[in-house]
């Protein structure tokens, strides 16, 4: 899973609550098939129960025993190791088994797309006007405004370093490519880092005329496949959990590389010479939101839980438990009263512009921002992702 086993995490990442400028109103690609079934309009008694799948961590008691308490409703979690599952579960619209999915950006045009969760009314979640502009919209969970699920959490992918290795700290992604730092580079192992060197290849490469990581023409897929082909040749080791990165930094199997700030957070508390950054191209990250499944038999609780996670205080408290960040702007004051200073130790009054650095996980698909249907899909990502790791 994204962060291996982080269930018994109770430390705080990140409590981002800073502004965002950025105006995203979501996609405008064609209409999935549910858009247009009507969400509720108000919500009713809960049903008593609610069946969810979820990040393992996502579903803790020390805020479930409380929303069942105040709503009746009775919540089981199916924990999925990977996006790739949730997919899978969710077919056929959660089979009339499952009503919610805390799926993550790279997940849910997959979701939206196969039918499989359908809009929901975002004013039904007293909170959604408390969340940090980018994150009413994205284009990850938004299409042709119409919201497919409200937003939870998120956390940005940096560029970890060891400041021994490094004494000059790096200021672009162009370091995990250098040929001078042969075997100590590793990389997060799954499709979706195709679009951190995309990303890269945007800014150092601007010909090849790449405006989104996540939507990409053939010459500018086979440009960017191309660079992490050389890459590989730098890289000893990939990581696929939190924790196998934290060990290659701590036993010298790399000193530079694409990490969450959870990884940094951990190596700094053990003692480790390490910082990160957002360089200078800016970096990917990644946004989870909780989806209404298209068959869900328990709506009303599932509209429920969502009004209940997205508060201040719950938002807060799955920070600190998991290790991300809340898009509920009230929830840095709650974060504060439980780890006193949390809140400006974690950049929480960053300005918008940290923000709109970071190019948010979506799912690639054929169509293309212009309409066309010219960039390369999802499967194609996974099928090169295998080649260039050889």
């Amino acid at each position: 899973m994204r962060f291996g086993a982080v269930a018994v995490v109770a430390m705080l990442l990140v409590a981002a609550c800073g502004s965002n400028n950025n105006t995203n109103t979501g996609n405008t690609l064609q209409q999935p098939p549910t858009a247009g079934m009507k969400p509720l309009d108000k919500v009713g008694a809960g049903e008593g129960q609610l069946n969810l799948i979820a990040w393992e961590g996502y579903v803790d008691d020390s805020w479930v025993k409380a929303f069942t308490q105040q709503t009746k409703c009775v919540v089981n979690a199916k924990y999925a190791g990977s996006s790739d599952e949730m997919t899978s579960l969710m077919k056929d619209g959660g089979a009339g088994q499952y009503d919610m999915v805390s799926a993550s950006g790279d997940a849910d045009l997959r979701l939206i797309y196969g039918g499989d969760v359908k809009p929901m009314n975002e004013k039904l979640i007293p909170d959604w006007t408390n969340f940090q502009t980018y994150f009413k919209n994205p284009p990850y969970n938004t299409i042709n405004g119409i919201h497919y699920g409200i937003s939870l959490q998120w956390g940005p992918n940096v560029l970890l370093y060891n400041t021994s290795k490094f004494k000059i700290a790096p200021t672009s992604w162009s370091a995990v490519y250098d040929s001078s730092n042969k075997s100590i580079v590793t990389a997060y192992d799954y499709p979706i880092t195709i679009a951190d060197a995309a990303l890269y290849l945007s800014k150092s490469q601007p010909s090849l005329g790449i405006k989104d990581p996540y939507e990409l023409t053939k010459p500018q897929f086979d440009a960017t496949v191309s660079l992490l082909t050389t890459q590989r040749q730098l890289i000893k080791k990939y990581w696929g959990l939190a924790s196998d990165e934290i060990s290659m930094f701590q036993n010298g199997d790399a000193y530079i590389g694409a990490a969450w700030p959870y990884q940094t957070i951990q190596l700094k508390l053990a003692g480790a010479p390490v910082a990160d950054t957002i360089p200078s191209e800016g970096a990917t990250g990644w946004g989870d939101t909780w989806m209404l499944a298209t068959k869900a038999p328990h709506p009303n609780c599932a509209y429920l839980w969502t009004a209940y996670v997205s508060t201040a205080q719950v938002q807060a408290a799955q920070a600190l438990f998991f290790g991300e960040t809340p898009v509920n702007t009230k929830a840095c004051a709650e974060m504060d009263a439980q780890s006193p200073g949390s809140c400006a130790q974690y950049h929480a009054d960053a300005p918008g512009s940290y923000f709109d650095t970071i190019h948010f996980w979506k799912t690639p698909v054929t169509t293309c921002a212009d309409g066309s249907q010219k960039c390369i899909p999802y499967e194609q990502w996974v099928s090169a992702w295998t080649t260039i790791k050889g």
